[in-house]
């Protein structure tokens, strides 16, 4: 996929494509990245939300502290989310499945990173939407302050996430972003 199909990204506004993410976010996942350009990982996340806090925009993520990516974003404290587009969806899926611990998901899977415009973790511009965050918030999960349901239905492991609420400092998409999203 390297390359292919890879347009000029403009910058928009966070609001821009908010339900087109949310509902990508739930149907096949997006690509949040974090590191830098020299050395990165990549992970499918499923859960997210997007919005204003503080009075900012924001980008609330979600990652164990048993992902690789996690160890990623506590040294560079920033994250790109990066929306996929149509015909990614196996990328997403393998991204989901495998760790970077073992696998180079960029290099097994055609993908190509491009430096942050804001932050120092880059974006895959493969991806037809990203948006650029700054940790400015993180808190852990308390397991005694879950509902019984969500215990029982996300937890049960006991591999509890970490929140991080990223600052929205860039959002850039392709030109034509709502015809490559793969909904």
């Amino acid at each position: 996929m390297k390359n292919e199909m890879v347009m000029m990204k403009l910058d928009v506004p966070f609001t821009a494509y908010i339900e087109e993410t949310v509902g990508t976010l739930g149907r096949i996942g997006c690509l949040l990245v974090s590191g830098n350009i020299e050395k990165a990982n990549v992970m499918t996340i499923g859960w997210g939300l997007a919005g204003r806090f503080w009075g900012r925009p924001f980008f609330l993520v979600a990652v164990r502290p048993s992902r690789y990516t996690h160890r990623f974003i506590e040294e560079t404290k920033d994250f790109t989310v990066n929306v996929p587009r149509k015909g990614m969806e196996e990328i997403v899926s393998y991204c989901g499945s495998v760790s970077g611990r073992e696998h180079n998901k960029f290099e097994e899977k055609g993908l190509t990173l491009t430096p942050g415009r804001k932050v120092s973790s880059p974006s895959i511009p493969e991806c037809v939407i990203h948006y650029e965050c700054k940790v400015s918030y993180r808190t852990n999960v308390v397991p005694s302050a879950l509902s019984d349901d969500i215990l029982r239905g996300s937890y049960r492991s006991g591999n509890y996430h970490t929140l991080y609420f990223g600052a929205i400092l860039a959002t850039y998409a392709d030109e034509d972003a709502k015809k490559l999203l793969p909904i």
